[in-house]
């Protein structure tokens, strides 16, 4: 008997895969994502710390020059950024919980719970905002003078430079982890950075004899706040409506339509849990499959989307098999047209 079964083929592209693959080495890394779970908690973790540190040594240099010239101004700038540094306490709590083990109340284990320590960043940064406009339209309404102007500038520049670096950092982590919150706080840091602009400004205004300097410095920062808020609030939303990027789905799409024995795909859904990302699939396998050769395919399918997409968590798969009836007809009336068509769109094409 000459030639080679569909099947012998399909399970023989399989091997052929994974032989290169031992060859070649075993990374899941791609485009400088951090996959491993434990190490992405640990550079979260060390970003964490050391922008505290950074954010703490800003906050002292703050409060001698706070002493010297009793700029309120000043004090408010610095009570900030003490405020930002006390945000990495929910989130270093949430990366910690994060490592437990999923447990049967919490099938999906505990990474969520940095989302919602995203929530307390977003109430802090909103709270930043309005204690921000308040202050400036008190100085609207009776104007201060500064004393020891020109050293509560040198102060404003030094809580910008430190809240920058502190944003530059935090942001860079969280992007490459996939952490939203992470991300959210490193905004937060940039938008107090923004408010040590305004105390430079008021400073400068004392210097030129403007006392309205502070509070019209300070009413844009207000609004420059609220502009990093909305900001940081819809990534906040997105991860905990288990919204993602559309490109994404087609990066999944893409990956699984390559592999060896799936004809075609039904639904794809996908979530970040935490800094994790989950995929559900229903692709389609040729009907003629035994259970082990359709395993096979499917375990196959799951090995590539661990090399293939960033930050994937894990990937469960479902298979359908090619034929001309329905093979969803037995459950197909539990579900609404609504419901059905959305998870279709979402799959770029119906079950």
């Amino acid at each position: 008997m000459t030639g080679t079964s569909p099947v012998g083929g399909r399970r023989w592209a399989v091997w052929r895969h994974r032989v290169a693959h031992l060859v070649a080495g075993h990374s899941h890394d791609h485009a400088g994502a951090v996959e491993d779970h434990l190490a992405a908690d640990r550079e979260g973790m060390r970003a964490l710390a050391i922008s505290v540190g950074v954010l703490g040594a800003t906050a002292a240099l703050q409060a001698v020059v706070v002493a010297v010239s009793g700029s309120v101004a000043l004090l408010a700038d610095t009570v900030h950024n003490v405020s930002d540094a006390l945000t990495a306490v929910p989130l270093g709590i949430a990366f910690v919980v994060a490592r437990r083990a999923p447990s049967r109340r919490y099938t999906y284990g505990y990474g969520r719970g940095e989302d919602l320590a995203g929530l307390c960043v977003i109430v802090v940064m909103a709270l930043s905002a309005g204690v921000a406009a308040w202050e400036a339209v008190g100085r609207l309404v009776d104007p201060l003078p500064i004393d020891q102007a020109g050293w509560v500038a040198v102060a404003g520049v030094i809580g910008f430079a430190g809240n920058e670096l502190v944003a530059g950092y935090r942001t860079r982590v969280g992007r490459r982890i996939g952490s939203a919150a992470l991300v959210a706080d490193g905004l937060h840091a940039r938008a107090d950075g923004y408010t040590s602009l305004a105390v430079v400004g008021a400073a400068l205004g004392s210097l030129a004899g403007w006392r309205l300097a502070d509070p019209i410095v300070g009413l844009a920062i207000s609004v420059a706040i609220v502009n990093v808020l909305r900001t940081a609030a819809r990534d906040i939303w997105r991860r905990l409506m288990d919204g993602v990027d559309p490109h994404l789905v087609d990066h999944v799409t893409s990956s699984l339509t390559a592999t060896p024995g799936i004809r075609d795909m039904e639904r794809i859904r996908a979530r970040w849990l935490g800094h994790q990302l989950h995929v559900d699939a229903d692709v389609v396998l040729d009907g003629d499959l035994s259970l082990a050769a359709a395993h096979d395919v499917l375990e196959e399918g799951r090995h590539r989307l661990l090399h293939d997409v960033p930050r994937l968590g894990d990937a469960l798969l479902h298979a359908s098999p090619a034929t001309g009836d329905d093979p969803h007809r037995l459950t197909r009336h539990h579900f609404t047209g609504a419901v059905q068509s959305g998870a279709d769109r979402a799959g770029g094409g119906g079950a």
